[in-house]
């Protein structure tokens, strides 16, 4: 069987092309946003509950949130930043909770 990159890689760009200029392509803002909030599910899912993850996830969830707000909304990074520093903190706090294991715990065999 012959090469078909060049043939696939024409068409993907080509695809690409069509979809950015009917404007079905999100813009990068909105790309990032999802990326951010989907960083933080998939911490929370591939790690469960430990005092890295409660922060971690939510804190990139919350990033995700603010970008959001601030491309859609014009809400200012003056305004975001503190409230984004308050949710870390809260965070902080909740990590510090004897409750929230340090490490995911193994399966017992």
């Amino acid at each position: 069987m012959r090469n078909a990159a060049l043939p696939v890689t024409l068409i993907v760009v080509g695809v690409i092309g069509l979809v950015w200029y009917f404007g079905w392509f999100p813009d990068v803002d909105a790309v990032t946003a999802i990326g951010f909030i989907a960083a933080g599910v998939l911490i929370l899912a591939m790690d469960g509950i430990t005092k890295t993850s409660v922060v971690l996830g939510p804190t990139l969830i919350s990033i995700g949130i603010m970008w959001w707000l601030h491309d859609q909304y014009r809400y200012r990074w003056s305004l975001l930043v503190p409230i984004l520093l308050i949710v870390i903190g809260g965070l902080m706090l909740v990590a510090r909770s004897p409750a929230v294991p340090d490490r995911r715990g193994k399966p017992d065999d």
